[in-house]
């Protein structure tokens, strides 16, 4: 029976697996057949045409088979543009190895049943398992599930560029044969599982551009010896750099940029002699950059920008021959640039921008004969650009910017013809601009802006035809704008603000047909602006600000469809202003101002739906606000001031709901202030001075809860002040001067702690001021009121002006007033004062003007008062002052303008030391009771323009020789 018993094991085989063979092929099928009425789209029509159930599944295309067994072993449709769903029938497929899926628009979760690829079969005595699963760049949603930590075979796992979320399985550390985890560019959270760093197969980690926080373990590479690659850039990563790097001996690339790591760069790194990147910028690094990084003779790429590292470069840099990028920006590096970085021979790029490094530019970069971007902008660099520059001939960019650099431009920069970008600019460079420039046809940027450059700008630029950008603004250039720049059809920036041009703008640049800005302000251009600029469609800023511009905005300008901001202020600009502006639907900015502008305000401007800023001030403008420019919803700052506007206010300005700033003082505007203005809640600035307005202050002015500045001065406003501007608790300024306005001050006005200055002069006002004023108003700078001086006047400290001429003051002045330490201006004439001038006064060491005249003040003046040396005006007169003026007064009051002591009692000589007040314009010391000659050096006054010493007992018999150039 032995004999047939190998026969009946094999038909016993046959027949009885066969079937379950045939079986398992199917759920291979019909796993495909799932995966593919998943997939919602095929934009190659590939998988609709090829993966037929009428061929076998091995055959179809992306799907590789086990031969003998006709198992499906590999799945690969990476590029397809698919897009769908991953079926969960997937997990069926026992013996597939690898799945590749990448580069698609796969969407949803993943299958939990992603797990099950994995047979526990016996079949032919082996054990299977997915080795590679790769759904890189799909759209991938939802967490990781843990079912991916059961296929213990995995040695590649690639979910990068999805928009997964949550954290990563802690259990991750069990993929005991994993070599590459790749998960960059999801939206992953938490810490990083310790456990995968044990796993000593792994050779590549990568997790950037996630939300991972955390620190690392210190003990990361004690275990895992193998790993080439650590990337964990652009998370939240915190703590310091773990010291254990060092043992992770076969290291080739480490990148930690974009995260919070503080403490010292590991000197340890040092001893990875594989290295060739080190990224590290971007975090909170600090102390020196360590001498052993430059041992590693391998590194090519070394980035340790924005940091806060100190200290000075190494000059050990040079034991590092294969170094292609070094960038050690935004720092705090001082000291200057080594010597030694000359012998980098494969250098292309080189960053120290944003230090504190002084010195000269070493001439040794001249042997850098790769490089191709040198970046050393805002740093203290000195001395001259070093012209040995001209032999890196493959220089592409050179950033020299924010420097203490002097001299010329080298003539020999003109020989570097692959130069794209040259940013020269905020240095203290002279001398004019070669015409070598001309030579660089690669150029693309030419910033020279902020020297002191002479000379005209040279006619060659028109040789660099790829020029997008030339900025010269801010130097000392001459002479006019070349005709030829006309030739630069891919300019799109063109700066020349700021410097001493003359002539008329050329008709040329309208030949510019891709510019996008033209800045020509601060000049002296002359003669129109050139309709031909309605040929730069492209066109989004137009600064012609600040010339000698003549003759009316050109009707074409209307065409200028993509126009933002045109500023065509502080010139000498005639005419009405074009409807046609009303064409430029993009316009956000529209600066007029300072003009000759004749006309009304044109309606069109209603047109302009993106408009934010509209500046007409300082015109001849005449009729009334168009109603239509309550339309501009969009609209921010509106200045209508200094013209001559009539009319109304239009109700229609309460429909500009962004409006923060509304000025139309100075123009001749009646009637009453629209209540609408009150749905103007963003308002900061309302300044209406200088109108004919009347009627009362609207109550509703008060619910404007932003407004900062208030006013309402000189108009014809009647009634009192609404105690609901009591409300406005961000006011700092609140005029009311030279109204008629009557009644009390509502106490809500002092309550009101962020106002620095209230004028209600000339007014009717009754009452006085609260004792406790300056309790609530700490930030006061000025006051111009009436009623009573209290002492807490002292309170506020921060009073600049305190203007109470004209009113009924009585009482004495309150000698605390001597505290208010900042006060500059000092203006209480013209009303019932007495008692002395406190000696306190003299501890105004700010003072510029004190002005007490026509009060009842008596007794004498202490000399405390004539030695405040910032004193321009001191008028004292109509009073019942008594004393002799100082001997010294000429030389303590040296900036002293005017002197006015007349109609008192004071008495003495007139003090010799008057004339060292070499800046006296006006001495009026009549009908006091001086003796005595009138000194003789007055007449070294020559700035005086009035003398007046009548009706005292003076000796003036030597007066009209001289001071006679006074008669």
């Amino acid at each position: 029976m032995n004999l047939f018993w190998p026969h009946v094991s094999i038909f016993f085989w046959v027949y009885c697996f066969t079937p379950m063979v045939f079986s398992i092929n199917l759920v291979d099928k019909f796993a495909l057949i799932a995966l593919k009425a998943h997939i919602t789209y095929d934009p190659q029509g590939i998988l609709a045409t090829n993966w037929s159930t009428k061929t076998p599944h091995c055959s179809w295309y992306g799907i590789s088979c086990d031969a003998s067994q006709e198992r499906v072993s590999a799945i690969n449709l990476s590029n397809m543009g698919l897009e769908g769903t991953i079926a969960p029938q997937i997990g069926n497929l026992s013996l597939l190895v690898s799945l590749d899926l990448s580069n698609n628009y796969f969407h949803a979760t993943l299958p939990k049943d992603i797990g099950k690829i994995l047979i526990n079969s016996v079949y032919l005595g082996k054990w299977k398992a997915l080795q590679q699963l790769n759904l890189l760049n799909n759209k991938l949603v939802g967490r990781i599930p843990e079912g991916i930590c059961n296929l213990s075979k995995l040695e590649e796992i690639y979910l990068g560029n999805n928009q997964l979320m949550g954290e990563i399985p802690k259990k991750m550390g069990l993929l005991l044969n994993l070599k590459v985890l790749s998960f960059p560019v999801n939206n992953l959270t938490g810490s990083i599982p310790a456990t995968i760093f044990n796993l000593s197969s792994l050779l590549n980690i990568s997790l950037s551009n996630n939300s991972l926080s955390g620190s690392l373990p210190m003990d990361m590479c004690y275990v895992n010896s193998k790993l080439k690659e650590l990337k964990l850039s652009s998370n939240h990563l915190s703590g310091k750099i773990p010291t254990s790097l060092s043992q992770c001996k076969k290291l080739q690339v480490i990148s930690l940029f974009h995260n919070d790591f503080t403490g010292s760069i590991p000197s340890g790194i040092g001893n990875l002699r594989d290295l060739q990147n080190l990224s590290l910028k971007y975090n909170s690094l600090t102390g020196e950059i360590p001498q052993s990084l430059f041992n590693i003779s391998s590194l090519r790429f070394l980035s340790l920008a924005a940091n806060n590292l100190e200290g000075e470069i190494p000059s050990s840099l040079s034991h590092c021959p294969e170094l292609r990028v070094i960038s050690l920006s935004f720092n705090q590096l001082t000291g200057g640039i080594p010597q030694a970085i000359g012998s980098l021979s494969n250098l292309e790029k080189l960053y120290l921008d944003n230090n504190k490094l002084t010195g000269e530019i070493p001439s040794e970069i001249g042997n850098l004969v790769q490089l191709q971007i040198l970046s050393l902008w805002n740093n203290s660099f000195t001395g001259e650009i070093p012209s040995s520059l001209s032999d890196c001939p493959g220089l592409r960019m050179l950033l020299l910017s924010f420097n203490q650099l002097t001299g010329r431009i080298p003539q020999a920069i003109g020989s570097l013809s692959n130069l794209e970008e040259l940013y020269l600019d905020h240095n203290k460079l002279t001398g004019e601009i070669p015409s070598e420039i001309g030579n660089l046809v690669q150029l693309q940027i030419l910033s020279l802006w902020n020297n002191n450059f002479t000379g005209e700008i040279p006619s060659s630029l028109s040789d660099c035809q790829l020029l997008r950008m030339l900025a010269l603004s801010i130097n000392q250039l001459t002479g006019g704008i070349p005709q030829a720049i006309g030739s630069l059809s891919n300019l799109e920036e063109l700066f020349l603000s700021q410097n001493k041009f003359t002539g008329g703008i050329p008709s040329e640049i309208g030949n510019l047909v891709q510019l996008q800005i033209l800045s020509l302000l601060n000049n002296s251009f002359t003669g129109e602006i050139p309709s031909s600029l309605s040929h730069c469609s492209e066109l989004r800023m137009l600064l012609l600000s600040f010339n000698q511009l003549t003759g009316g905005i050109p009707q074409a300008i209307g065409s200028l469809s993509n126009l933002e901001e045109l500023y065509l202020d502080h010139n000498k600009l005639t005419g009405e202003i074009p409807s046609e502006i009303g064409n430029l639907v993009q316009l956000q900015i529209l600066s007029l101002l300072n003009n000759s502008f004749t006309g009304e305000i044109p309606s069109s401007l209603s047109h302009c739906p993106e408009l934010r800023m509209l500046l007409l001030s300082f015109n001849q403008l005449t009729g009334g606000i168009p109603q239509a420019i309550g339309s501009l919803s969009n609209l921010e700052e509106l200045y209508l001031d200094n013209n001559k506007l009539t009319g109304e206010i239009p109700s229609e300005i309460g429909n500009l709901v962004q409006l923060q700033i509304l000025s139309l003082w100075n123009n001749s505007f009646t009637g009453e202030i629209p209540s609408s203005l009150s749905d103007c809640q963003l308002l900061r600035m309302l300044a209406l001075s200088i109108n004919q307005l009347t009627g009362d202050i609207p109550q509703a002015i008060g619910s404007l809860s932003n407004l900062e500045e208030l006013y309402l001065g000189y108009n014809k406003f009647t009634g009192g002040i609404p105690k609901e501007i009591g409300n406005l608790s961000n006011l700092n300024i609140f005029t009311l001067a030279s109204n008629g306005i009557s009644g009390h001050v509502p106490a809500e006005i002092f309550n009101m702690s962020s106002l620095q200055g209230i004028d209600f002069m000339n007014n009717s006002l009754s009452g006085s001021l609260p004792m406790d004023i300056c309790k609530h108003l700490p930030d006061l700078q000025g006051l111009y009121l009436s009623g009573q001086l209290p002492a807490t006047l002292v309170l506020c400290g921060e009073l600049l002006s305190l203007s109470l001429s004209i009113n009924r003051f009585t009482g004495s002045i309150p000698r605390e007033i001597g505290n208010l330490s900042k006060l500059e201006n000092i203006n209480l004439d013209d009303n019932g004062l007495i008692g002395s001038i406190p000696i306190s006064f003299g501890n105004l060491k700010a003072l510029k003007f004190l002005t007490l005249y026509t009060n009842n003040l008596t007794g004498t003046v202490l000399e405390a008062i004539f030695n405040i040396s910032k004193l321009q005006t001191l008028a004292l007169l109509q009073n019942h002052l008594s004393g002799n003026l100082p001997s010294s007064i000429g030389t303590w009051l040296q900036d002293l303008e005017g002197l006015f002591i007349e109609s008192n009692e004071f008495s003495g000589t007139i003090p010799l030391s008057i004339s060292n007040m070499s800046k006296l314009i006006l001495l009026d010391i009549s009908e006091n009771s001086f003796v005595g000659n009138v000194p003789k050096d007055l007449g070294n006054l020559r700035k005086l323009e009035v003398l007046n010493i009548e009706i005292n007992q003076l000796n003036d018999e030597h007066l009209a020789s001289e001071v006679g150039f006074l008669l």
